[in-house]
């Protein structure tokens, strides 16, 4: 006979997921102001080596408080043409526009990447999405890339500074664990994390985090990691993520990690960490030095 859950746990599963889809709400700072407006330029990058045979948009934006004479701050967005939509989910380009304009955050180039696609092979058929292979896998490959790559075409030209605490990376679901393999393998580049329903479960191996970030308790990486979930994330043949992203943070917490763990009662959705995004963005660059 299979079993089945209590009818209860049932009802409040469905419950709480009716209720995540809204009570997180976006704020003011998520909204347009009267601020200086900074602006987005589209590219494509297919030159990848590291990728090869790939192809993807990216954006770049360039705050309007930016000066050549002085080293702006670095912002990496995976997954990124939903993040650059000044009417998106999650707004960057607003938010930034107004926490930039009231000293809440440095200013910060903002850099958004889309996954690579494979062109075709025959006529008709669909491109194939390098997605899950750059974004799930661990291992250094998606840094390099993004580090060795595309940052140097994007960022040509600019001052961006050179300390790592001064760059940032952030992503969503698979973006969200392909932020943090980024930081984790070249925290000589990255300093900050920002992952939203990371899928650090079995898809490529993610699950080894926790382990791996324990054992690093005696020496652990100058990382500050934002972490956020909910309740009714997935519970798949891959994992469970809610519990894969308390395990995240007890495991930082445990290594002495410079850690934020938001867990709300949400699913597989953006909408819990948009919301919280503004207030994310304050306490990860909290003591960046003023002017």
């Amino acid at each position: 006979m299979p079993r089945f859950p209590h009818a209860a746990t049932v009802l409040a599963i469905l419950s709480a997921t009716a209720f995540a889809a809204d009570d997180y709400k976006l704020g003011p700072d998520s909204e347009p102001q009267e601020v200086p407006h900074g602006e987005l330029k589209k590219a494509v990058f297919d030159a990848s080596k590291i990728f090869p045979g790939t192809t993807r948009e990216y954006q770049v934006y360039m705050p309007r408080q930016y000066d050549a004479a002085k080293p702006a701050c670095l912002m990496v967005f995976f997954d990124g043409g939903g993040y650059a939509k000044p009417d998106g989910g999650t707004r960057v380009p607003v938010v930034f526009d107004n926490l930039i304009a009231k000293k809440e955050m440095p200013v910060t180039v903002a850099v958004f990447i889309n996954p690579g696609n494979i062109k075709a092979a025959q006529p008709g058929a669909k491109d194939v999405s390098n997605r899950s292979f750059e974004y799930d896998s661990l291992g250094d490959a998606n840094a390099r890339f993004v580090i060795e790559e595309l940052l140097p075409e994007a960022t040509k030209g600019l001052n961006i500074t050179k300390d790592p605490a001064g760059h940032a990376v952030a992503g969503l679901s698979s973006g969200g664990i392909a932020a943090f393999t980024v930081a984790w393998e070249r925290p000589d580049d990255f300093g900050k994390v920002v992952s939203w329903i990371g899928s650090f479960t079995n898809i490529r191996g993610g699950y080894a985090y926790p382990p791996l970030i324990r054992k690093s308790k005696d020496a652990p990486k100058p990382l500050r990691v934002f972490l956020q979930d909910g309740a009714g994330d997935l519970d798949n043949l891959h994992g469970n993520w809610p519990l894969a992203n308390q395990d995240m943070a007890a495991a930082l917490k445990f290594a002495g990690y410079d850690y934020r763990f938001e867990f709300g009662d949400g699913g597989h959705s953006g909408k819990h960490g948009s919301s919280l995004f503004p207030d994310t963005m304050r306490w990860l660059w909290r003591d960046w030095p003023k002017e």
